[in-house]
């Protein structure tokens, strides 16, 4: 590209040649919006007038009259280059496009500005109330619009957004990805369709060295790359003179996500303006900046860098003349943020307007547990355990063990976390246990038709109540888990982070408590079930260890204690004295009493009716819909009375993974057979919270040369690469809203782990949980894991209830356990058979992207379902040759 940049020349002077690289799409301009009333009013150094001149006066005050006409940036900034005092904290307005990435740059905000920002969904305040905060309480000092999905032609898609870059213009604005191409937008620009959809791919940049990208390098080979999420550019040939390009592509090829690629000069072709991208803007007399890359980005170079950059503009364009002192603006803020239950509320106005879970400020996130309102029925628990060292190997195992205590009677209302993928040490710990002692209950949550659900509880006598709950499933588990109380010695010793509590799963329905708006397929499953637990064996793979444990109420101690050491010494004597052979696979006794059975599994649809949904995808895609979509299916088949544990047995034994399980409610008929590889999200006894996530899969080859290409193919694939760089960024999201700022990172991105049948790409995503929040509170805000979902989460959920002919069940939930002492460790269900009313059901997809191909998306969906469907056809089989 051929421009001319003079730092002592109006920036209208820069000149670019763009070519016709966009195919046009219609798109309205925009319709200009009547102005605020005039007793919607501003304040600098005193001067009253209303907020839609509030631009002039600012500007005016700052230069001569004359100045103002075509003034250039780059006397903007040489004006506001002098030395300014520097502040504690930069206060930030974040408008949330229902994006998925928007809180990375909550957390990029808050450790630069010295200050969360207060983030607002693009539809919770009216234009008054945005006005009354930005204007008469002056709260905020700039202005960050988050990216989202959709298009800025569409008001529904970019809301308040609008207005905020139309009428203030006298406010730092930065906007990212759908802020920057509002922002062109707003000024008269066409935004087009890009040549291709580019989502978590990489590309170089340079740029005209503003202030925004100072102290950033520039060009190829310069190491200035950034990571890409759109379907829709800004067409640069219909930029106004208002408004004035930034940055661009350096060519259409994208780079590596993983490596840090050297370019060879000799093999880089020099590129054509026909090859570039716009990628950023500013207006020429408003502090406005547009980015169409994400600098939030994991993978992004220098993308603190630019936020410390707009930081710096924040304070250089308002000079800190004003008069309000620090406490003052502190202040201002926190009365703009009104912590406490989640609410907001404004000036004049008796209502507040309650903002949902995933809207509010993550300060004010979900309900919190206070005595008032959880912690009715408390119980103080004590724990009692044993340990018995280096025993698992020699009695037969974990397999053994689990037949041994909680095998007979077909394993009834039994549960089993079974690490049974140990290599490597991708897991270390094993839990199982039955039906237990006076503690022991089983919940059982169904979702109502409308809001709220039906709980059902038995417990340890039989007896079961149901009750509607208004609140959900959620606010129930957190009730439960803060109305315990314990003593933390108890834990001292203990390697691992279960001791009792709730075991189970969390169906995908349960979406609706977590800001889905609806759910388009009811589940015939229970949408949520779990024991609470008080025996349980676990098992330290790694030093061969057996611990037993037992909780009671303490208030019934001297009741119940000749009790406890009965089981635990009860326990602990069979453990000792059982043989490694002692005990086999459960004996197979099929029947299918001329009950219909399928020689197969049946899919919901066909390979042709599949291809056709891949296909609706890209479309969405290609629209700016979603970046990224987790398409599935079900395969069902019909059982005859095959031994449900024999199944999980050898599916276990064809296909071990770290994240294992098995769950058998007996009273629901519902039994799930689970060899998951992948970790939703652990709380540790330390506060942190670990999420890893996998995409990118490919099946292991038959001989090891073609094991070892396919594994190479993998991790150089870059389809497979944006795929998990794009769940990466979304989990960061997730937990950036409840994790300290600055906290969240990825010790490991895009690393290849072999399981028994495939291939797959694994990232690890921790932070250190913010301590005024509980378990449940960081299980809400990132569920259901972003894996299955794809991003924007929201969006993405909508699009994909319309494309899915039936619920995904428990399939696509959570399966793990909540500790008494609120650690817990929950798995992605996946590459499972959940046995319900005589009928085997197993899910399957993969994530749908740009450079999907419909017929290899068809194929990866038949190869994640094989591990779970053989294993029922193969045991089937040998049942029926016995």
């Amino acid at each position: 590209m051929n421009f001319s940049f003079n730092p002592q020349s109006n920036y209208s002077e820069i000149t670019s040649n763009y070519p016709e690289s966009s195919q046009s799409i219609n798109i309205n301009k925009p319709q200009f919006i009547s102005s605020i009333k005039a007793s919607d009013i501003t304040k600098r150094d005193n001067i009253q007038v209303s907020s839609h001149d509030a631009r002039k006066v600012v500007l005016s005050s700052q230069y001569g009259p004359g100045q103002m006409e075509g003034l250039g940036t780059h006397l903007i900034e040489k004006s506001l280059s002098k030395p300014k005092q520097k502040l504690e904290f930069i206060r930030t307005l974040l408008i949330d496009n229902y994006d998925s990435y928007t809180y990375n740059i909550y957390q990029e905000l808050s450790v630069v500005n010295g200050l969360p920002p207060v983030v607002v969904r693009n539809d919770e305040w009216t234009w008054e109330e945005a006005c009354y905060y930005i204007y008469e309480e002056r709260a905020f000092d700039n202005i960050v619009i988050s990216p989202g999905p959709g298009s800025p032609a569409c008001p529904a898609d970019i809301g308040i957004c609008f207005k905020l870059l139309l009428e203030c213009g006298d406010i730092p604005i930065l906007g990212v990805c759908l802020g920057h191409q509002a922002l062109g937008y707003v000024h008269g620009a066409n935004v087009v369709h890009a040549f291709e959809p580019v989502h978590g791919r990489l590309s170089e940049i340079q740029h005209n060295g503003c202030k925004l990208f100072h102290d950033i390098p520039s060009g190829k080979n310069s190491g200035f790359k950034v990571v890409r999420y759109h379907s829709l550019v800004i067409d640069p040939k219909s930029l106004p003179k208002e408004l004035i390009p930034l940055a661009w592509t350096c060519s259409t090829d994208t780079i590596s996500s993983l490596v840090d690629q050297k370019f060879d000069q000799s093999n880089y072709v020099e590129t054509t303006p026909d090859n570039k991208v716009l990628m950023g803007i500013m207006h020429s007399t408003r502090p406005h900046y547009g980015l169409q890359f994400h600098p939030e980005s994991i993978a992004t170079c220098h993308g603190s860098r630019i936020f410390k950059n707009f930081r710096e503009i924040t304070e250089d364009f308002w000079g800190w003349k004003d008069s309000c002192s620090i406490n003052d603006r502190k202040l201002k803020y926190n009365a703009c943020m009104q912590v406490g239950n989640g609410s907001w509320e404004f000036k004049d106005n008796p209502r507040r307007n309650y903002l949902s879970f995933l809207d509010t400020n993550p300060f004010d996130i979900y309900e919190r547990a206070n005595s008032s309102n959880l912690r009715n029925d408390v119980k103080f628990l004590k724990l009692e355990w044993r340990k018995i060292e280096n025993l698992c190997s020699q009695i037969g195992g974990a397999k053994n063990i689990f037949l041994e205590l909680f095998g007979d009677e077909n394993a009834e209302n039994t549960f089993w976390l079974d690490s049974s993928s140990t290599e490597k040490r991708r897991a270390r710990f094993s839990f199982m246990g039955g039906k237990g002692g006076s503690l022991w209950k089983q919940i059982t949550f169904r979702l109502s038709d409308t809001s709220g659900g039906h709980v059902t509880i038995e417990n340890a006598q039989g007896l079961s109540t149901t009750t509607f709950l208004e609140e959900g499933c959620f606010h129930f588990m957190n009730k439960e888990l803060q109305s315990i109380h314990y003593d933390e010695k108890d834990l001292q010793g203990l390697p691992f982070e279960f001791y009792g509590g709730y075991v189970g799963y969390l169906g995908y329905g349960l979406k609706v408590e977590c800001g889905a708006p609806y759910n388009q397929h009811k589940a015939k499953t229970p949408d949520a079930c779990f024991f609470f637990v008080d025996n349980l064996i676990a098992i330290d793979h790694s030093n061969d260890d057996i611990y037993i444990l037992n909780l009671h109420d303490q208030t019934t101690k001297t009741k119940t204690k000749t009790k406890t050491k009965t089981w635990v010494d009860d326990v602990y004597q069979k453990l000792i004295t059982l043989k490694p052979s002692s005990t086999t696979l459960p004996k197979v006794q099929y029947r299918n009493n001329n009950k219909k059975t399928e020689s197969t599994f049946l899919s919901d649809k066909n390979e042709e009716q599949y291809i056709k949904d891949v296909e609706k995808c890209q479309e969405f895609i290609k629209d700016g819909e979603s970046y990224e979509l987790c398409l599935t299916t079900q395969m069902r088949k019909k059982l005859g009375d095959l031994n449900r544990l024999g199944i999980y047995l050898h599916l276990r034994e064809k296909n071990p993974a770290p994240y294992a399980a098995w769950l058998n409610f007996s009273k629901e008929d519902l039994t799930i057979c689970c060899s998951s590889p992948e970790r939703f999200l652990r709380l540790d006894r330390d506060g942190v919270l670990e999420a890893k996530p996998i995409k990118g899969t490919i099946a292991r080859g038959s001989t090891p040369h073609e094991d070892h290409m396919l594994k190479s193919q993998l991790q150089h694939s870059e389809k497979d690469q944006a795929e998990n760089l794009m769940i990466v960024d979304l989990l960061r999201n997730d937990l950036g809203r409840v994790c300290d700022p600055g906290s969240v990172h990825v010790p490991r991105l895009m690393d290849v782990e072999s399981y028994a049948t495939v291939h797959t790409m694994v990232s690890t995503v921790q932070g250190k949980k913010r301590s005024n929040l509980t378990a449940i509170d960081c299980v809400r805000a990132a569920f259901p894991g972003g894996s299955m979902t794809g991003a924007p989460k929201l969006r993405s959920m909508e699009l994909l209830d319309s494309l899915e002919s039936c619920s995904r069940g428990i399939y696509s939930g959570c399966i793990g356990f909540f500790s008494y002492n609120q650690t817990f460790d929950l798995n992605i269900v996946i590459r499972t058979v959940v046995i319900h009313q005589g009928e085997a059901s197993v899910g399957a997809g993969g994530a749908i992207v740009s450079l999907s191909s419909p017929q290899e998306e068809y194929k990866e969906m038949v190869l994640k379902s094989r591990a779970p469907v053989n294993s029922v056809l193969k045991y089937e089989q040998n049942s029926l040759e016995q």
